[in-house]
């Protein structure tokens, strides 16, 4: 029967020898695991470092455009009932507003039937758009722009059917049926507010059916009938002054009275509300403030992934780096530089932003608020751009340049990133390599070890047999 097991034949532990010499043969590989990890860590920093970088770049291009510098904020001093926002390109004003009406819609009821459901008449209601000028008696119509819409109404149709109808009509009304303790009352309501939202309904009966003239509304040439007799709210406009100048919308929106603003206004005043309209220094300093706290995130993570600390013993994971503690001195020196020209603010300290020990930017608030109060010269430390000649570029610019040349496509963040991912790959190629020689080695040791039993094997059957034959021979 064949050998099951290495070591049979011979008495020897080999499994205990193979393991041990293959293990010997696999020592490289933990410290290839450990410098596979460290890789890994790094390619994390630096996903992170890019990430940060981005958002460093994004502030720093902010401060280069106009619309960080020339942006404005407006104020009411009654803002329950005038709002008041920037939605374009505003100057610097102040001026006061009031309002004596707000816009509304055209609303009229008609009178009330006493039997639900029941038939109003048959014929057509024309629903014509326009504007009533009812300020003086009697009331005038001019239609607008829009058709008349007509709406067939059968002789069996009852006040819903008829509001149904009317609402399909899509005429550029609304249609509903109110019930009450009198009986039920058709409600017609301009879809719309503004003066020229009004609308006329003239009535053509049926002869054979009577009655539908109780819905018409006609008060210019059919005063006190149908829907005309009963109260009447007729659409209107808001009405508002500015510094005594009237003016006028069809809805509660100001947009275009003054330019760059848009007025929202939700109740009458009594009295001006006082609009101001200044730079939007809030924006700026929220900018500025957005652009240092970019810096700090990228300085903080460079210090802490470049330093060696004693009292842990232990190195940051760029420690030694070349290309980390580069880059860390090109940004301490890029935003630490002087401006060069003629401008009012020459450095961030001009500013109230100090550079402390270790790099990190600190904001003094009081020295920025004072700097904000001249915010051309801010922006022409920031985003001054000399296409002739980039020393003399602002700050913001000279840093946008600097950081997209980082995130580049051939940049040193891509070529580092793919640097560490090549390494990567070495040493997964190395760990594959350590672990081939094993498994050859194991294989070869396997093998040698089978061959050395099966010749024991061999050995201890011919031993067995002259052992016998020498036996024999002594007893003859």
């Amino acid at each position: 029967m064949a050998i099951s097991s290495a070591g049979i034949g011979s008495g020897l532990d080999v499994e205990s020898i193979v393991s041990k010499l293959v293990a010997l043969e696999k020592r490289p590989i933990a410290k290839l695991e450990s410098a596979a990890t460290s890789i890994q860590s790094k390619i994390s920093t630096y996903s992170q470092l890019k990430s940060l970088m981005s958002t460093f770049s994004d502030a720093a291009s902010k401060l280069t455009r106009d619309s960080g510098w020339n942006g404005m904020a407006a104020t009411s001093s009654n803002s329950s009932a005038v709002a008041v926002s920037v939605t374009g390109i505003a100057s610097a004003t102040s001026f006061g507003i009031s309002v004596q009406q707000l816009a509304r819609a055209q609303s009229v009821a008609s009178t009330a039937i006493t039997t639900p459901n029941a038939p109003v008449g048959g014929g057509t209601m024309t629903i014509q758009l326009g504007t009533w000028l009812h300020t003086s008696p009697p009331p005038t119509f001019t239609a607008g722009s829009a058709a008349a819409v007509d709406v067939t109404v059968g002789a069996t149709d009852s006040l819903t059917q008829i509001a149904a109808k009317i609402n399909d009509a899509n005429a550029g009304v609304t249609a509903t049926v109110l019930r009450d303790a009198t009986g039920e009352r058709l409600l017609v309501r301009s879809k719309t507010t503004g003066e020229a939202s009004g609308f006329r309904i003239q009535v053509a009966e049926d002869g054979g059916a009577p009655g539908l003239s109780a819905l018409a509304f006609d008060p210019q040439n059919s005063a006190g009938v149908g829907m005309a007799a009963n109260a009447i709210q007729y659409a209107q406009n808001t009405k508002a002054k500015i510094n005594g100048i009237d003016i006028s919308s069809a809805n509660t929106t100001f947009a275009d009275a003054v330019p760059g603003l848009s007025i929202v206004v939700s109740q009458v005043t009594t009295s001006d509300a006082e609009v101001s309209v200044t730079s939007d220094t809030a924006s700026m300093k929220k900018n500025i403030t957005a652009f240092v706290d970019a810096y700090n995130a990228i300085n903080d993570l460079l210090s802490a992934s470049t330093k060696y600390d004693d009292e842990t013993k232990t190195a940051g994971i760029f420690q030694g780096d070349s290309s980390a503690v580069a880059l860390q001195n090109a940004l301490r020196q890029q935003v630490a530089a002087t401006m060069s020209g003629d401008g009012v603010y020459k450095r961030l300290s001009d500013i109230g932003i100090d550079m402390q020990r270790g790099g990190k930017l600190v904001v003094t608030g009081s020295k920025l608020d004072a700097a904000l109060k001249n915010p051309e010269a801010l922006k022409a430390m920031f985003a001054t751009n000399v296409a002739t000649d980039s020393d003399s570029n602002g700050l913001g610019v000279k840093l946008k340049a600097y950081t997209s040349s980082l995130l580049s496509f051939d940049g040193m963040m891509n070529s580092k990133a793919d640097a560490l991912s090549a390494a990567v790959k070495r040493n997964a190629a190395e760990q594959d390599k350590v672990n081939d020689r094993a498994a050859a080695m194991e294989k070869r040791l396997r093998a040698q070890y089978t061959a050395l039993d099966t010749k024991m094997g061999s050995l201890s059957a011919l031993n067995s047999y002259i052992s016998q034959q020498v036996s024999q021979w002594n007893k003859s």
